[in-house]
């Protein structure tokens, strides 16, 4: 039985023989390559074979190369599959309208070889990048949604009290990139939770002191499960499980930390993560109306919540709103709709 071939696959479109022969020989002993003449072609053969890059000429009878990579960034199987224009255009509007379109390179002709496997495996790079990114990120949410699970049997919690944490980051004047950072570390806040003794943490009724002490170790638990990073993504999971349960008078834990001593991470999320939860249906509880839930983080103003993120988070409402019926709880969910100016 003959190995997998496990090489990049390319889909190469040109209505010329001569150029797809051409490019043929410079790529096809690093990748399996599939070709088309033609834009309707293409578009069948990326939806079937789904490869890894795409490299394709401009003027084509029929279709054009820029409408079939419109339609192909409008189909959402192979949106995300990168084009590469291989042309003789080489104006500048013929390059703006080319990446109008979706594409991300243009190659002129005639072709270079250097050029070419240079660019293939330039983009080729980005695509494995972003692959790794996506996959880290869907482990933290699979793992935040599993802290969730042991704890009250929703994984729906993590989802919106992640966008909620986002909502609030850009309010609160974060970049995209910084906001999007805190959409992706929020679903690990809780995942210390797996360290808690199930006696414990899914006891109906109140906790004695004992067990108190017990369920308040699942923020120093989850900071040991996500590590010491100096950078990035888990860097910021790691302040988000260690400090989203102290509060701005200094009551909190797990080290008491008073005011902008907590960072803004861990003070973000911890508005996202009690507004969630309370306005959320639990085994042991009813959904509160958000009213409820907005009086509650008023009357915590200044003593559980910092008071200016209270403030962003309630002239946000109409888009938090929008995060609960995109997600909704199973159960009718009872809310009543207010306007906070």
């Amino acid at each position: 039985m003959s190995p997998a071939d496990n090489r990049p696959k390319l889909l190469l479109v040109d209505d010329e023989p001569l150029n797809l022969q051409v490019l043929r020989q410079i790529l096809q002993d690093s990748y399996r390559l599939f070709f088309a003449k033609d834009g309707a072609r293409a578009l069948e053969l990326a939806e079937r074979e789904q490869p890894d890059l795409i490299l394709m000429d401009v003027m084509m009878p029929g279709m054009t190369g820029y409408e079939a990579c419109v339609r192909l960034k409008h189909t959402r199987i192979t949106a995300a599959i990168p084009v590469i224009f291989v042309t003789a255009l080489s104006d500048v509007d013929d390059e703006t309208k080319g990446f109008d379109a979706g594409a991300v390179d243009y190659i002129a002709k005639p072709v270079s070889a250097p050029v070419v496997r240079a660019r293939v495996r330039a983009h080729l790079s980005l695509v494995r990048a972003e692959e790794l990114r996506e996959s880290r990120l869907q482990i933290v949410q699979c793992l935040g949604i599993a802290a969730e699970y042991k704890d009250n049997e929703t994984g729906l919690h993590v989802l919106r009290m992640s966008h909620y944490s986002k909502i609030l980051a850009l309010a609160a004047g974060f970049s995209e990139a910084d906001a999007d950072d805190l959409l992706h570390a929020a679903p690990m806040h809780d995942i210390g939770k797996i360290g808690i003794p199930d006696r414990v943490l899914q006891k109906h009724g109140k906790l004695d002191d004992q067990e108190w002490a017990i369920m308040r170790r699942h923020v120093e638990i989850g900071a040991e499960i996500i590590g010491t990073h100096e950078r990035g993504l888990l860097k910021t999971a790691r302040v988000v499980a260690l400090t989203h349960h102290e509060k701005w008078d200094g009551t909190g834990y797990p080290n008491g930390l008073k005011g902008e001593e907590i960072p803004l991470e861990g003070r973000i999320v911890a508005i996202a993560d009690v507004f969630d939860a309370l306005t959320s249906i639990r085994p042991y509880k009813a959904a509160w109306p958000e009213i409820e839930a907005v009086d509650l983080l008023i009357r915590e103003r200044g003593k559980h919540f910092d008071p200016r993120l209270v403030d962003l988070f309630l002239q946000q409402l109409p888009a938090i709103r929008e995060i609960r019926a995109r997600w909704p709880d199973t159960e009718s969910d009872p809310q009543d709709g207010i306007s906070v100016a």
